[in-house]
């Protein structure tokens, strides 16, 4: 475990204690990056730009359009982003509903089920396109726990601008400053921290290089996290964990 700060890295506040909590989606939630990474490949080669590992793993946890732009301006690629989007959109879309190993990250189920036990609202928060949320939650069963789901699409920047993370604590009703964030990618932890919020890097192999130094806390599994969960500063809502923090 790494940590920036004293106890467990997230600090332990009395004013500002974490009231709901914001899951990325792709190597947090389904360890789905390396899938993603083969579709990518594959839509990279077929456009003509040769990519290489350093440049692919620094478009993770950024919208597919912020991608494309990207590559399309690096590579100088003549076909339109319309017809790039489109054509990439359908084999992700594909080849995630066709998937046969698509389900949740080990133990992830189980720290879900404690935050609705201590009734702290949990929200999905993802650069992923809302059709490709709303299949994943569905085919893993995951979607059952989350009471909201946010997407790049609905704000005006993409990760590593905040945007999307102060618009779902708005919607779930918290203050930035009470909301803790949980990251796989640099751009995710940015766009947590530019938010105001306490973020857990998850180091996810999966997920390339990420450099998640600016996260409050490094985890590797959530087991690791579970160990943790009586330290972290979470609001009580419950007389069970009242009792157990006395």
């Amino acid at each position: 475990m790494a940590a920036n700060q004293k106890f467990g890295g997230l600090g332990v506040t009395h004013d500002h204690p974490i009231q709901a909590v914001i899951f990325d989606m792709d190597g947090v939630l389904i360890d789905s990056e390396p899938i993603y990474f083969e579709i990518e490949r594959s839509s990279f080669a077929h456009f003509g730009a040769m990519m290489t590992d350093e440049e692919h793993h620094s478009y993770v946890g950024v919208t597919l359009e912020s991608m494309w732009q990207q590559v399309l301006d690096k590579h100088q690629l003549t076909t339109s982003m319309e017809d790039i989007l489109a054509y990439h959109q359908h084999n992700v879309m594909k080849t995630m509903l066709a998937h046969p190993n698509l389900k949740a990250m080990p133990h992830v189920e189980r720290w879900l089920s404690w935050l609705h036990e201590q009734h702290i609202p949990i929200a999905v928060a993802s650069s992923s396109p809302r059709a490709l949320i709303d299949l994943i939650m569905d085919k893993t069963g995951l979607g059952r726990y989350f009471e909201l789901r946010m997407t790049g699409e609905e704000v005006a920047l993409g990760k590593p601008a905040p945007d999307i993370f102060l618009v779902t604590a708005e919607m779930i009703g918290a203050s930035p400053s009470n909301c803790l964030v949980i990251e796989d990618s640099r751009n995710g932890v940015q766009a947590a921290k530019s938010a105001g919020m306490r973020c857990i890097g998850y180091r996810n192999p999966g997920s390339g290089n990420q450099d998640l130094s600016k996260a409050d806390l490094q985890i590797s599994s959530y087991d690791e996290l579970w160990t943790l969960k009586e330290t972290l500063p979470f609001e009580d809502k419950s007389p069970i964990l009242s009792e157990l923090r006395r």
